[in-house]
């Protein structure tokens, strides 16, 4: 049966909120075992300062993914819980000394590092997936983002921008991560944005940290990063990266197939919280690994598919 996961000893990094433009330290720290991924607002002091990472708690979706309960709210966790699925880490408690998650170099590679530094434990329990039995599917506009039934996990996302730069490159992945890396493939693409909407964003007090080293920035002579992109694909990859993060928010890794046309945050959340709803469109299953001769591993039921 495969265990749950933590990290062997805390780490720390500092930076600055994409959004608040606000310096930020923040602590990773191992916890028990059936805790999940909870934030701990230091700035707050010790009493209301905690929140689950858990999509009914999601408040905010513009340009990014925040939470809250009470008076206590995170910004811009999606980057973040996306690494975390990416090293199937259960359990964590996030310190932060501000609001918002830093945004490092504005992909998860970062998070990676951290984490691979302190270095991962297995915990005497079981990790449980939420395994998705029926299709559930939500739209808003020409927008749709669908989960349906499949055997581990794959994700596609189809990218839509009328822009002379982002028609050079694909608009298209799909990912089956039975047989890619999230780490090699996925969690290096950044955030990106055209220079032009900056203004706009920093109207309603958003990207207000934003620069070339969390992000890349497109004009409409090109990418204007040293180096170019990372991956051909780096746009459409940050937004599954995206989307990994915001299904993250269900409490458990997902079995089954991610499709998207046009999604962003609110509609990722939108699915989530669709999910939560249909009873009948989900239930929680166990993993044995695959003993040496047969050819698939063993799911096995839980008594129970409360989240």
């Amino acid at each position: 049966m495969l265990k749950q996961r933590t990290i062997k000893c805390p780490v720390h990094a500092i930076g600055i909120g994409v959004h608040s433009g606000e310096k930020v330290r923040m602590t990773l720290r191992p916890a028990e075992a059936n805790t999940g991924i909870v934030f701990s607002r230091s700035d707050l002091g010790s009493a209301h300062n905690k929140v689950s990472a858990l999509a009914e708690l999601v408040a905010d979706t513009t340009l990014s993914t925040s939470i809250a309960d009470g008076v206590t709210q995170v910004a811009t966790v999606e980057h973040l819980m996306s690494a975390l699925w990416g090293l199937g880490i259960d359990n964590l408690l996030i310190e932060l000394s501000a609001e918002e998650v830093p945004i490092m170099d504005g992909s998860a590679a970062p998070f990676i590092k951290m984490i691979n530094s302190s270095g991962i434990v297995e915990q005497p329990a079981p990790k449980q997936f939420l395994r998705i039995t029926r299709e559930v599917k939500v739209t808003q506009g020409d927008a749709f983002a669908l989960l349906r039934p499949y055997a581990g996990f794959k994700a596609g996302y189809t990218f839509v921008a009328d822009h002379q730069v982002y028609d050079q490159y694909p608009k298209h992945a799909s990912i089956d991560f039975s047989s890619t890396s999230y780490v090699e493939d996925v969690s290096c693409a950044r955030s990106f944005g055209l220079i032009d909407e900056l203004p706009q964003a920093q109207a309603i007090n958003k990207c207000l940290g934003s620069s070339l080293d969390n992000a890349v920035g497109i004009d409409d002579s090109g990418v204007l990063n040293d180096g170019g992109l990372r991956y051909e694909d780096e746009f459409v990859k940050h937004k599954l990266l995206d989307v990994i993060g915001d299904l993250y928010l269900l409490g458990r890794p997902i079995l089954g197939e991610f499709v998207g046309y046009m999604s962003g945050h609110a509609l990722n959340n939108k699915l989530a919280r669709a999910v939560m709803r249909c009873d009948d469109a989900w239930d929680c299953v166990g993993f044995t690994v695959a003993e040496p001769g047969r050819a698939k591993p063993i799911l096995h039921p839980e008594a129970s598919n409360a989240v």
